[in-house]
């Protein structure tokens, strides 16, 4: 299964979404949509893996690039995860350590009215 990207942002905050599977043939068009989010200017990046089923180091190491690139700017790098096999991953490889992981969106940049805007797709 080939992956899917897909980016909203509203204009403090870019959530970059993957679907499939998330490996050495697809993790340039993960990396592309991630640069493409900084490049925005946003302070806060989300990064949705809730529906990817696979992601090899490539993957991974996408991710790590991406948080580094956030944290260096002095924004703020999360992402959304609740498939144990994922979530599992990033344990084992300390990814989680350095990048918070949340199970939803809604709650991961607490805002004054509690939500997230542009959290819809």
């Amino acid at each position: 299964m080939r992956a899917e990207v897909s980016t909203t942002e509203d204009g403090r905050t870019a959530i970059v979404s993957a679907v499939g599977e998330v490996d050495l043939a697809t993790a340039p068009r993960l990396r592309e949509a991630l640069s493409d989010a900084l490049a925005l200017g946003v302070d806060e990046l989300l990064m949705d893996l809730r529906e990817v089923t696979f992601i090899d180091s490539t993957g991974l190491g996408v991710l790590i690039g991406a948080g580094k690139k956030v944290y260096g700017r002095g924004g703020t790098p999360r992402i959304v995860c609740d498939n144990k096999r994922v979530l599992r991953l990033l344990a084992i490889t300390g990814i989680s350590r350095s990048i918070p992981v949340v199970a939803t969106p809604d709650g991961a940049f607490p805002r004054v009215d509690g939500a997230l805007s542009g959290s819809d797709g």
